[in-house]
């Protein structure tokens, strides 16, 4: 009987909620800010947020945190959302901080009238120097004190156009002496004369996401709203406004976001990646962005177990990217159709195979489904991989050497009676014998040979284009690095072989779907290939080849 998995700490707090009676329904919301496309971060949250709302028969919203009109774009809200549906997953509800701007307005008129909020006119530097340190405590605005009349008007006016940018903002009044510095009268509105995606030029003032955050969770009555570690700070500005504004008691709950070896989750540093084209895009393979890694051939399952299994924890921690990478090859490993490609190819001739002839060999396409067959051309003249042919074998070598057989995947076993080399010595060509009566699946030949190598048939193999990615920083941990984190990019992230030759059954290659190109790793057709070039991304090799770079 399979050992029952262990509660997480959200898990436990929402059961015991459950069984107090507190909540008799469960609500959360992944709240992302469309300014950018979603990364492996993300995936972390959504699958934390859908998966506990699954769990517990409760729902998710969907609701996009678009209260800085200069960053955000339709662009975005339209990619993420596409990321979540590929995760897996639907909301409830799909909606948006600007769905609330008008009520959010109202929740700051009522903080004004109690005496909570006032109008600033100080400039940024101005009120950075009166937040104090850490240590000392902080010094009141000069505009603290005007009237709640006073306010309401300036605030008015501010939303009626008035003020140009950074003239004037509104501030909450909590405490300039308080231990927590984002509570000495944090700004919850400023002013920004710009065009927003959806609301247009309705609005000039905009709320910060500390105003807006607690309310929208409040207005949609989210029981549990699911936060990284760095809002623990924040949690008592949340706590406060919900309070004075005796709204519903949303909860906020800090959980470790995702840190990962070889890579950053800072969508202003992957903004930077792109702008500066040290990627192709916002989609490139390399980058840990959802579009990214669904572009390399990464599956939604995948993610999903990768995030299950490295779980919800209360402290940052560094995830090893090599287990994302097993997730990926374990879940490929069942659905991936085999296929046989030639990277290095070297010239095979089958001496006692007639010329002109062509037998037609079938072969497995998944592990272990032999009713699902692909056919395979085989002449008189084959490819091999270069490094599948040793002119002097060193010991257990099992491959092709003079003298030495091995047997073709799916096919014959060859000896290699001769090989040819060019006038600088390189070996072009070899000259083999085949063993008629060693076909695969009906072998009566009574030889046992310790090699099985991939081939391709020479004149029927298509040429296709293979990326071979590999990770795209050569530091361990980001965090570590004093320096500009561009320098540490692995100038060896895009290798491109023009010509690899593939069996013919490619040509037959769908968009998304996933192959095991055998012995060379796990392929995906990528997007920018066309009917006369067929490209290919290495999602990832069969084997960690880090862990081998790292013992060496």
């Amino acid at each position: 009987m399979a050992e029952e998995k262990s509660l997480n700490f959200l898990e436990e707090i929402i059961e015991a909620d459950i069984k107090s009676g507190k909540h008799t329904e469960i609500a959360t919301r992944f709240p992302p800010e469309p300014n950018g496309y979603l990364h492996l971060g993300h995936a972390k949250s959504i699958c934390l947020n859908f998966g506990l709302a699954l769990k517990y028969g409760g729902k998710t919203n969907l609701r996009f945190d678009d209260t800085n009109p200069v960053t955000e774009e339709t662009e975005y809200v339209e990619s993420i959302k596409g990321d979540v549906q590929w995760l897996g997953f639907t909301w409830a509800q799909e909606l948006y901080a600007s769905d609330y701007f008008a009520q959010l307005y109202e929740f700051a008129v009522t903080l004004i009238q109690k005496g909570l909020a006032y109008v600033d006119d100080s400039t940024s530097e101005q009120m950075a120097a009166q937040k104090g340190t850490p240590t000392q405590p902080g010094t009141n605005s000069p505009y603290r004190n005007r009237s709640v009349q006073e306010n309401l008007t300036l605030f008015a006016d501010m939303k009626a156009g008035k003020y140009a940018d950074g003239t004037k903002v509104l501030r909450a009044k909590i405490d300039m002496a308080h231990t927590n510095m984002l509570m000495r009268d944090p700004v919850i509105y400023r002013i920004k004369h710009a065009h927003h995606h959806r609301t247009g030029d309705t609005w000039c003032i905009y709320p910060m996401y500390d105003f807006a955050h607690g309310q929208s969770d409040s207005i949609e009555k989210i029981t549990h709203s699911i936060c990284t570690l760095e809002f623990v700070p924040h949690r008592e500005l949340y706590d406060w406004c919900i309070e004075n504004l005796a709204i519903y008691p949303s909860r906020q709950y800090e959980f470790a976001r995702l840190n990962m070896t070889y890579t950053l989750m800072s969508k202003r540093k992957l903004l930077q990646l792109v702008t500066e084209k040290h990627v192709s895009g916002w989609d490139d393979p390399r980058m840990p962005t959802l579009s990214g890694v669904r572009r390399r051939g990464y599956t939604p399952e995948a993610i999903r177990d990768f995030c299950d299994r490295i779980g919800v924890a209360k402290r940052d921690n560094l995830i090893d990217i090599s287990l994302l990478e097993f997730c990926v090859r374990e879940h490929l490993n069942k659905i991936s159709a085999r296929r046989m490609v030639v990277f290095d190819p070297l010239k095979v001739t089958i001496t006692n195979f007639p010329e002109g002839k062509t037998e037609i060999l079938t072969s497995e396409n998944l592990p272990d489904n032999h009713s699902d067959l692909r056919e395979m051309p085989f002449g008189r003249e084959i490819y091999i991989e270069r490094e599948d042919f040793m002119e002097v074998p060193v010991k257990k070598y099992f491959r092709l050497s003079p003298g030495q057989m091995v047997r073709l995947k799916s096919a014959y076993i060859i000896k290699c009676d001769e090989f040819i080399k060019d006038a600088a010595g390189n070996i072009i060509e070899l000259k083999c014998s085949y063993i008629p009566e060693s076909r695969s699946g009906s072998d009566s030949s009574g030889i046992n040979v310790k090699g099985v190598i991939h081939w391709v048939s020479a004149d029927k193999a298509v040429p296709v284009e293979v990326r071979q990615y590999d990770r795209l920083f050569t530091v361990e941990d980001l965090s570590t690095v004093e320096d500009d984190f561009r320098n540490h990019l692995n100038p060896n992230s895009l290798q491109v072989v023009p010509a690899v030759f593939a069996e013919p059954e490619i040509v037959n290659a769908k968009a998304g779907q996933h192959f095991q190109f055998l012995r060379m790793g796990y392929f995906c057709l990528d997007r920018d290939s066309t009917s006369g070039k067929l490209i290919f991304n290495r999602t990832t090799t069969l084997r960690d080849m880090w862990a081998k770079e790292v013992k060496k």
